[in-house]
Order: C-alpha cells, then sequence, then structure tokens
C-alpha cells in the first residue's frame, strides 16, 4: 500500500490516540472513532478533558473527522488501534476493549486492509488472538486478504517535553512489506525516528519489558527505603551519594500506579504463567511496589499512636494529591487512590485536594471528601502523595499551614529538605 493510498482510522480517543489522530490530521486525512458520544462531542469543541492536547492543537489538525459512528470508518483501509489494556481485580490482562474493538473492525475490514495495534498487549496476543478473530468474521484469510501491524504507544502523560513525535517509534508488520508500510507511516509524523523490529512478537515483547524494568528498579528502591528508614538513614541522601558513579542509575522510591509501569509487567507474566514458567522477580517486583501504601500506612499509624491522645477516628487528614503522577488528571490505578480508601476504611476524617481532579465527578465514583481548598490550621497529619508542580511553587511553609501545632507532614515525594518532614520514602 501506497502512503498517497492509505485512508487512515483511529480507533480510541484517549492519551494516545487523540495525539496520534492529531499529527496525522496535520497531513491526511484522519477519521478519529470513540464509542464515547460525550468524548468525541467535547473534542468536536475542541476541548480535551486529559489535558495532553490542547485547543489549538485540535484546531491545526485541519484534516480530523471526529465520530462515534462505527460506518464513518468503512472507507478506510487502515486500522490504528489505540483502546486500553487494563488489568482486573486480580492481576489478569482485561481484553475486553481490544476484543471488542477488534470485532467492530472485523465487520468492515476488505481485501487489502492492515490493522496496526498500539495498545499494549503480551507477545504474541496480535496475531494468536486478534487476527483469528478478524479472520472469523470478515471470512478473509491473514497475509494473503488482509495485513497487522504493531506500534506501541510510548506517551508519557503530563510530559510536555517529550511528546509524541519527540519519542522513537518502534514498528512492525505481518510481512517485509507490511513492515516498512507501517514503519514509513509512523515515519511521516515522528520527528526522532522509528526502529523497525523484526516481528510483531518483538515489538509487542519490547513493550511490555519497557515498563517491567522501570517498575523492578523502583521496587528496588522501594525496598532500599524500607531498609533503611529501619537503620534511619535517608534514603535520598544515600541515592545522592551513590549516583556520584557514573553507572548509578537514577531511580527514586515510590507509589508505582497508572496505566503503564503497575500494569504491563502482569501481561507478561500472564503469558509466562500460560506457557509453564512462573516468573520469580517481576511478580516480586510487582508484590513489594504494590504494598507501599501498606507500608506507609503503618509508619503513620505508629507515629500517631506516639504523637496524639486522640482515637483514630479524631484524626484528621489531608491527603494532596490524587493522580497516580505529578501534573496530569490521570487517577487510573492510582495508588493515591488506593491510600486514601484505606485510611478511609480505618476510619480516618479524611480529607483530599487535588487541583488536577475534578472532585464532583470524582467523588462520586470514589466515595471520597474532595475539598476545593484546604483548612488551614486544621489537620493531624497531612501527606503530600503527588508532586504537582502548584504544590511545588506554593512552598513547604503554605503546605504545612494547613496542619495544626502538632501536625505530621509526609513528604512521599521528598520534594523538601528532609527536616521539613516527619516521613519521606
Amino acid at each position: 500500500m501506497n502512503q498517497k493510498d492509505i485512508n487512515l482510522g483511529i480507533l480510541g480517543m484517549g492519551y494516545v490516540g487523540l495525539p496520534l489522530a492529531i499529527e496525522f490530521a496535520k497531513q491526511r486525512n484522519v477519521i478519529a472513532f470513540d464509542i464515547n458520544k460525550k468524548r468525541i462531542e467535547e473534542l468536536k469543541e475542541f476541548k480535551d478533558i486529559t489535558l495532553e492536547s490542547t485547543s489549538q492543537e485540535l484546531k491545526d489538525a485541519k484534516y480530523l473527522h471526529l465520530t462515534n459512528d462505527l460506518n464513518d470508518l468503512v472507507e478506510c483501509n487502515c486500522f490504528i488501534v489505540t483502546v486500553p489494556t487494563p488489568i482486573n481485580s486480580f492481576n489478569k490482562p482485561d481484553l475486553s476493549a481490544i476484543l471488542s474493538v477488534t470485532k467492530d473492525i472485523s465487520k468492515i475490514l476488505k481485501k487489502g486492509d492492515t490493522v496496526i495495534y498500539e495498545s499494549t498487549v503480551y507477545p504474541g496476543l496480535t496475531e494468536d488472538i486478534c487476527v483469528p478473530i478478524l479472520e472469523e468474521n470478515s471470512k478473509l484469510i491473514f497475509n494473503k486478504d488482509f495485513y497487522c501491524g504493531y506500534s506501541p504507544e510510548r506517551i508519557n502523560p503530563g510530559d510536555k517535553n517529550h511528546r509524541l513525535v519527540d519519542i522513537k517509534k518502534v514498528t512492525s508488520g505481518s510481512n517485509e512489506e507490511i513492515s516498512l508500510m507501517v514503519d514509513s507511516l509512523y515515519g511521516s509524523i515522528i520527528k526522532a525516528g522509528t526502529y523497525r523490529a523484526s516481528s510483531i512478537k518483538v515489538a509487542e515483547a519490547a513493550k511490555v519489558i519497557e515498563n517491567t524494568q522501570r517498575d523492578l528498579n523502583i521496587a528496588l528502591m522501594n525496598e532500599l527505603s524500607i531498609i533503611f528508614n529501619i537503620m534511619n538513614i535517608d534514603t535520598n541522601e544515600v541515592l545522592e551519594a551513590a549516583s556520584t558513579k557514573w553507572n548509578f542509575l537514577p531511580f527514586k522510591p515510590g507509589l508505582v500506579g497508572g496505566h503503564c509501569i503497575g500494569v504491563d509487567p502482569y501481561y507478561l507474566t500472564y503469558k509466562s504463567q500460560q506457557l509453564g514458567y512462573d516468573p520469580k522477580i517481576i511478580l516480586s517486583g510487582r508484590e513489594l511496589n504494590d504494598h507501599m501504601t501498606d507500608y506507609i500506612i503503618s509508619v503513620l499509624l505508629k507515629m500517631i499512636k506516639v504523637k496524639f491522645q486522640k482515637s483514630i477516628e479524631e484524626i484528621n487528614i489531608l491527603m494532596m494529591g490524587l493522580t497516580f503522577k505529578e501534573n496530569c488528571p490521570d487517577t487510573r490505578n492510582s495508588k493515591c487512590i488506593d491510600m486514601a480508601n484505606s485510611l478511609n476504611k480505618l476510619g480516618f476524617r479524611l480529607d483530599c485536594y487535588d487541583p488536577w481532579v475534578e472532585s464532583e465527578s470524582f467523588e462520586h465514583s470514589n466515595k471520597l471528601n474532595c475539598v476545593s481548598m484546604p483548612k488551614k490550621d486544621f489537620y493531624d497529619v497531612i501527606i503530600l502523595s503527588v508532586s504537582h508542580q502548584e504544590f511545588i511553587e506554593q512552598g513547604v511553609k503554605y503546605i504545612k499551614d494547613f496542619g495544626n501545632e502538632k501536625h505530621i507532614f509526609f513528604d512521599l515525594k521528598s520534594v523538601f529538605p528532609k527536616e521539613e518532614s516527619s516521613f519521606r520514602l
């Protein structure tokens, strides 16, 4: 398929699909589909609630056609799938969205069409699970009548320095010709260039190990933090000293949430267990990171018992930050929310404050009490859980003024000097 002959349809207008659609729509027609009618209506009004794309960027995408009608994709001959692939409550892959959109595409798939997946999956899922669905429903033959590609998303929500076009793109295709076509397609918008993997499975595997590596490195830092806290040694000072060696990796302890680092390793371990190998290191790191909120709460309970002559029900806590990372509104798989829910269950009086989160809708779905502005001189405990730029700019004195005279201050992101906090990771 020649570049100029590509009629592009992108399915899923979230954190991944929208920036992709905008970039392509600067130079070619793009049919941008999402099942969420409200989302499409907002985008047509140049409003992106994820804050990844500006109103001006949406206006500049002059060839962008937004729709929630699948029939509008009928004339497309190249489809890019960017739907979420989360995990369920048992830490198993939730493939409902990617299977559903694959079935949708299969209804309109034609001879010569190509389907490219960007959603994070385990190695083999595209060809072993998605392709049979496409074949069965379309009655077409893979690599004869239609083709597939895989180019893993590398979007970093909230990061304005590493945007879609600035991050090298891994590409792949189901045969040599399609591999070159997919690579050329992405190469037309990615300024940082592309890397053409030898197969779809290699590209799929590359994606899951990117975040698995980060997850394990953070798990090591978290375990070191626990050990050094027992020893009464400041972890950040240790890391600063160790980083003077040129090959020491700059990782820090912290809560691991979001739609990538805390999720992707489970896709790899799931497939590994299916094949008869039980991963040791990956799952160990996942378990440690998933239980960091329990560790933080255990430290908090000990401090409260020593400092206050109050019952848990009388302790007022302010949690500053609910998103999974700084400077973005994304609360998916946020460990801050997990910690807030645990504090609620224990019986604390908890107020949550996050200027990046729309309070009313969030409260309705999460049953947490959100405040538009915390009370001054009120809280027994302040937990700075997310290092939003607003919090940093406000400064430690401003934040600690929310606390009463005897308050405890947990600086989980080590934003401020150690002498200002009661505890930091």
